[in-house]
């Protein structure tokens, strides 16, 4: 951020407000990029400006209603952005978390006196001051999981003490103003998109999160010990600067004050939206976002509902490691790569950070990246093996998550699924006229996987596709048939069904 923008005006207090005022004369409606550097300008002027609390509070509301009009004009923006995130957007990105962080601190300023008992009267109702700051802190949050970029330091120390403000002053659980969502609402709302790893989803799958979890998710209770006979229990340290952790991971340090709340009802409540889905009941019927009615959406929710009731440990140590790889991404350039592995298509190259036997932690190191999507397949092979060798040298996985931290820099972490994968085009008995669609064979993967998997675009294949005719090109061409056993992964991008064989056997 250049010094020059956020320089505030000279002049006295009074000229500053009368400055600021003007400038909300003018700038009402406009929510460009070149706004949100002038609304920098302005809460930063107010920051630096000895203006009485009655006049400084009135200025942070019109202040916050313009920051409102621009945040919700450019987070739509954000959801098509590619990774690495370019510096053009990442500079609008950065202008906006600025001015949202100086709101927080003032808006956190004008609450210091209600702690001391010399305090006259406050200005106004600190449950209104308290929910723009929840909202200032939430907004802030959400668009650095959209933009795949670790989150502010200090910003979760912000959100834990705005919670402990409004315990400490009896308003955690009061009913906001005009049917908004109590403190304790707001709060657990940011714990429960940040405990789902906003990291492993994409950007259309966050936001539906977002709309899921405010429309959807029914109050859950936060107590002072943890909850018995429950699952998904998670716990948060107040004086941390991180979201809530789970209980089944990790338990709270000895000598620190948690807090703990469960989640298994809030998942239960998932997993039966999920069956009503399954069962033809529209999106809308259940009042759910409509991104519920595709694949999709349907897959976040299978997501959803392990994460919040049943968070996983992990199964495998990690292992540092400093070697290269090549990757190629995406089902189409995999199957191009699988049947035709002496043509070399679009790769990049990634470091190896570290690795177990489910996966990788990769950062980038050259080539292009921005058709890189989180659930989208890739496979990766060492630098050193040499094209045209067997498709078996390149092992296949989804893209668990990625973080963006400035526009050179990309790490990802990738799900093994094969040592491997096979070319394949599918037909589909129910519906021959559809044509052949290309697919991926996976060879079973003990012990991560007993048996064969299919990988296929998303929504391509249903629940009424019980057999299917498999076609591998070989020296000769195999015919096989197979049937869907079960649906294990359901991205933005690919679906990934298990299956076993259906019939004779294979033919050639």
């Amino acid at each position: 951020m250049s010094q020059e923008a956020i320089k505030p005006s000279p002049g006295s207090a009074d000229s500053k407000y009368r400055a600021i005022i003007e400038w909300l004369a003018t700038a009402s409606g406009r929510t460009g990029c070149g706004d949100a550097d002038q609304l920098l300008r302005q809460v930063s002027m107010l920051r630096d400006a000895a203006i009485p609390a009655g006049q400084r509070i009135r200025l942070l509301d019109l202040l916050f209603e313009q920051a409102e009009r621009i945040v919700l004009a450019q987070l739509p923006l954000l959801l098509d952005v590619t990774l690495p995130v370019s510096r053009k957007i990442r500079h609008r990105v950065g202008v906006i978390q600025e001015f949202l962080g100086v709101l927080i601190q003032e808006y956190s300023g004008t609450l210091s006196g209600l702690f001391d008992p010399q305090t006259a009267t406050p200005v106004r109702p600190p449950q209104e001051t308290l929910g723009r700051i929840m909202t200032c802190i939430a907004w802030h949050i959400r668009i650095s999981h959209l933009v795949a970029s670790p989150n502010a330091a200090g910003i979760w120390q912000q959100l834990h003490a705005a919670y402990r403000s409004s315990r400490r002053l009896g308003l955690a659980e009061t009913p906001g103003p005009d049917g908004q969502p109590t403190i304790q609402q707001s709060y657990l709302r940011v714990l429960l998109a940040a405990i789902a790893q906003p990291a492993s989803f994409c950007s259309s799958e966050l936001e539906f999160i977002t709309a899921y979890i405010a429309s959807c998710a029914r109050p859950v209770d936060i107590l002072e010990n943890p909850p018995q006979d429950r699952t998904g229990v998670f716990w948060i340290a107040l004086d941390s600067d991180y979201p809530a952790q789970a209980l089944a991971r990790r338990a709270p340090p000895a000598d620190t004050f948690a807090l703990y709340f469960a989640c298994d009802i809030v998942a239960r409540d998932t997993r039966q939206h999920l069956a009503a889905l399954a069962k033809g009941a529209p999106a809308s019927s259940l009042g759910l976002p409509d991104f519920a009615d595709k694949p999709a959406g349907r897959g976040v929710l299978r997501r959803l509902s392990l994460l919040w009731g049943k968070p996983a440990t992990r199964k495998f140590q990690r292992r540092r490691q400093s070697y290269r790889v090549n990757l190629c991404a995406g089902l189409e350039q995999l199957w191009q790569l699988m049947r035709h592995p002496e043509t070399e298509g679009p790769l990049s190259e990634w470091m190896v950070t570290n690795e177990s036997p489910d996966g990788y932690s990769l950062m980038h190191m050259s080539g292009e990246t921005s058709h890189l999507r989180v659930g989208d397949i890739v496979a990766v092979r060492p630098m050193g093996e040499h094209v045209g060798e067997p498709a078996q040298n390149w092992h296949v996985g989804i893209v668990r998550w990625a973080i963006s931290e400035n526009p050179e820099h990309i790490e990802l972490g990738m799900q093994q699924l094969a040592a491997g994968a096979i070319a394949a085009q599918i037909i589909r008995p129910v519906e021959l006229e559809a044509g052949k669609l290309s697919a991926l064979i996976l060879p079973e993967m003990p012990p991560l996987r007993s048996g064969q998997a299919l990988v296929a675009p998303t929504g391509q294949l249903g629940e009424q596709d019980t057999r299917l005719i498999v076609l591998v090109e070989r020296e000769n061409v195999e015919i096989h048939e197979v049937r869907p056993t079960a649906l294990t992964e359901q991205t933005s991008s690919i679906e990934v069904f298990s299956v076993e064989p259906d019939g004779s056997g294979g033919q050639s």
